[in-house]
């Protein structure tokens, strides 16, 4: 394994270089069909789910923060240009940022930005929707806790923070028993999102905060909103 590079985070060349860092592995995973397929199906409702919460046509000021693969971001764009909004997306690989450029519209006025989820580099209550769309549980909980501190920093009063995210799935949830073990050795720093609420998991951050939650495919994915 290489060395990191300068500005990535260790854990993502430790846990993560196999799916989001290495050329081969974006070539490999970033397709509609493999990425449904992972979750069992469930992308295309999350992906789906967040657009309606977010509305047809966006105006105002959103953030994405961490590029995804598959279909979300291209059709954010568009729901932004159509409301005559902005979209500004942050990530910490460069790669993935010149993977979401090449899926983007053409013209789209969408800023993409090489930045650490846990260091914004943007002015407090600067955002009127904020979105982390499956990215809390790749990242360990120093970090976890430093990127919800930061998205509502930057996110201002009476604004719409939206999070999807894997969730702790009911006790009679099949997968809870045969695939959760698999996935943590996979993804090792998204246990603890299985076994307990996210609001107790970032008490700190998020227990200020009225949250509306739905949950799909029985717990095992969630949504979660603040106003």
């Amino acid at each position: 394994m290489s060395t990191p590079a300068a500005g990535i985070p260790d854990y993502l060349e430790q846990y993560y270089w196999w799916v989001y860092v290495r050329p081969k592995a974006v070539h490999f995973f970033d397709r509609p069909w493999l990425i449904n397929l992972i979750l069992f199906g469930k992308y295309r409702t999350l992906r789906d789910e967040v657009l309606k919460e977010l509305g047809p046509a966006i105006s105002g000021k959103t953030l994405q923060i961490s590029c995804c693969y598959g279909e979300l971001t291209p059709r954010l764009s568009e729901r932004v240009e159509r409301g005559g909004g902005t979209l500004d997306v942050v990530d910490v690989l460069p790669i993935q940022l010149e993977n979401l450029k090449r899926k983007l519209p053409h013209g789209t006025s969408a800023a993409l930005h090489r930045m650490d989820a846990a260091a914004l580099g943007f002015p407090d209550a600067s955002y009127d929707q904020v979105l982390v769309f499956f990215l809390l549980h790749e990242e360990p909980q120093e970090y976890r806790e430093k990127t919800m501190r930061e998205a509502l920093r930057v996110l201002k009063r009476g604004g719409k923070i939206i999070i999807a995210d894997y969730g702790a799935p009911s006790a009679w949830h099949p997968l809870r028993y045969f695939l959760l073990p698999f996935l943590g050795v996979l993804e090792p720093t998204a246990k603890e999102m299985w076994r307990r609420e996210l609001v107790d998991i970032l008490h700190a951050q998020m227990a200020s905060r009225s949250w509306r939650k739905r949950s799909y495919f029985g717990g095992l994915y969630q949504m979660l909103v603040s106003v």
